[in-house]
């Protein structure tokens, strides 16, 4: 099989590009063939390489003027642009998704590179606080304080296996490390290597185009496990970025803990985004909720961290409404082929234990090909489900549970045992408000992301988007991986006491050269030219 002409199989470390003599290749999961050409496995000299050329490259990028990185930013997303249909045909190869879904995520990537472009100049990346010195002040003075947030340091970002570019290797996680000031060391998926290496090169070609040191960013590509371990383990390392298993990221977490200088982890890993029909919604719409509901299963065979894969409705003619509806959409669903082998297997594999478990099948979608999802819906009453654990752990695919709850109160029960969560979604109606209003605390405390009225995948790019959640949706329930909150993650605030006017950083001066807003002894100053 030929293969794109940009597409070499090397590893990018730094300008550098380098190979090794243990190679793998990319799958076409539609297909269950192999593809050209073959790539280089990266290993843990390889990291010591990369980690070495982001250490000395941190320093100067950290103080690299915002406006500078934001030019970087944009630089690589429109390098990404410029890469055109063979980004999107070789992404549809390696994945199985539809070009349409491909070229919706590369908008999606490229705006969310230009939105922390756009949040770093605003200050995004500062936030400076400044308290006057009161040398007057009884019983004691108060020195010169002026904070500012600088750059954790090299940042190791893991490209996750269900969003080839969004989630990948100038996904998120990479976009808001470099806002921060960060280089990033991208361990490459194995399922999509030309995808990222396309990628990767766009954005080694804006580092040498805005004249930034080499080491801002390298690209390690490989299937073996110790290349994860290497990169989390290097102490150059100052914060990992993750989206994938739960089994994953807590084998990443234990690395870092493990470390002499143990660093966070910033794993996304596992939800089941619960979805609450209440009553008044069910009986004015039930039949349309579960044609929506078996869309939103579907999309994507069902391959979103978002996926709705519980359902929750009182017992009743309403439910069984919708549970009638949803049956017949989603008998009508085709199957579709998976990322990889293994995530096609470990579906199967869930969806039978699902059933081992007391679930009762409602309905299977129909067809099937090489690594294919074929949809599945169960139901089970709230009292098996609160004695079984393994009912709540997660499906990754285009299968859900239905809980059939007896009264409020089980619902509410049922809640309240649930794991933490990216998202929790309410169905309600005004006579709803009663119910929904119990079940907020609980789904505050459940939930980084709580709807009304709309379903859990799609997840904007914004400054109010919370994409997080309590564990085991992430590791840390403070951060979110999308929206401009994202760059905190990799920041740290340092403050400067009674410095010499001579010597301190721009963003916290006097006079404001940055024109950044500001909070100067406790009142906002907007900042602007």
């Amino acid at each position: 099989m030929t293969h794109a002409a940009g597409i070499t199989g090397a590893i990018l470390i730094g300008a550098r590009e380098v190979t090794s003599d243990a190679t793998f290749r990319a799958i076409d999961p539609a297909r269950d063939a192999a593809i050209d050409p073959a790539f280089s496995e990266a290993g843990p000299d390889h990291v010591a390489q990369a980690a070495a050329l982001a250490a000395i490259a941190a320093p100067v990028f950290r103080d690299t003027p915002a406006e500078a990185r934001a030019a970087f930013l944009e630089a690589i997303a429109a390098g990404i642009e410029a890469i055109g249909e063979e980004l999107i045909a070789r992404a549809g190869q390696e994945s199985g998704l539809p070009a349409a879904r491909l070229t919706g995520e590369r908008g999606r990537t490229c705006g969310q590179l230009r939105l922390f472009a756009s949040w770093i100049r605003m200050g995004g990346a500062d936030e400076p606080r400044l308290d006057s010195a009161l040398p007057d002040r009884a019983p004691l003075p108060r020195a010169d304080l002026r904070m500012r947030q600088i750059g954790v340091g090299p940042v190791a970002v893991f490209g996750a296996s269900n969003f080839p570019l969004a989630f990948s290797v100038a996904g998120g996680d990479t976009a808001s490390a470099l806002a921060a000031g960060c280089p990033v060391i991208v361990k490459g998926h194995p399922a999509h290597p030309g995808t990222s290496e396309l990628v990767g090169r766009a954005i080694r070609a804006a580092v040498a185009q805005c004249g930034l040191p080499e080491g801002v960013f390298s690209l390690l590509t490989g299937t073996r496990h110790e290349l994860g371990s290497a990169l989390v383990a290097d102490p150059r390392i100052a914060a990992v970025g993750f989206t994938g298993s739960r089994a994953g990221g807590l084998a990443l977490c234990r690395i870092a803990a493990a470390r002499p200088v143990p660093i966070p982890v910033y794993a996304e890993m596992s939800s089941i985004n619960p979805v609450f029909l209440l009553p008044a919604a069910l009986e004015a719409r039930a039949e349309a909720l579960g044609a929506a509901f078996v869309g939103s299963l579907t999309m994507g065979a069902g391959q979103f961290c978002t996926n709705p894969g519980l359902v929750l409705g009182l017992a009743g003619e309403g439910l069984d409404r919708f549970i009638a509806s949803a049956r017949t959409a989603l008998e009508a669903a085709p199957a579709a082929p998976m990322l990889t082998p293994g995530i096609a297997d470990a579906y199967a594999k869930g969806v039978d234990a699902l059933a081992a478990n007391g679930a009762q099948t409602l309905a299977r979608g129909h067809g099937g090909g090489p690594n294919s999802c074929r949809p599945a819906l169960f139901v089970v009453d709230a009292a098996r489900f609160l004695d079984e654990p393994a009912l709540g752990h997660e499906v990754f695919g285009a299968s859900s549970l239905v809980i059939r709850c007896t009264d409020e109160e089980e619902m509410r029960a049922v809640a309240a045992s649930l794991e933490g969560q990216l998202t929790a979604t309410l169905h309600l109606d005004d006579a709803d408000h009663a119910l929904a209003r119990t079940l907020l605390p609980i789904l505050e405390d459940k939930a980084g992301r709580i709807l009304a009225n709309g379903w859990p995948t799609g997840v904007e790019v914004c400054h109010a988007m919370v994409h997080g959640g309590p564990y085991p949706a992430t590791s840390d329930v403070r951060t979110t991986s999308v929206g401009t909150l994202a760059i905190r993650r990799f920041l740290r605030p340092v403050c400067y006491q009674d410095l010499p006017a001579a010597l301190l950083p721009a963003a916290v001066a006097e006079g404001n050269l940055l024109h950044l807003p500001r909070l100067v002894d406790g009142r906002f100053e907007p900042g602007g030219a």
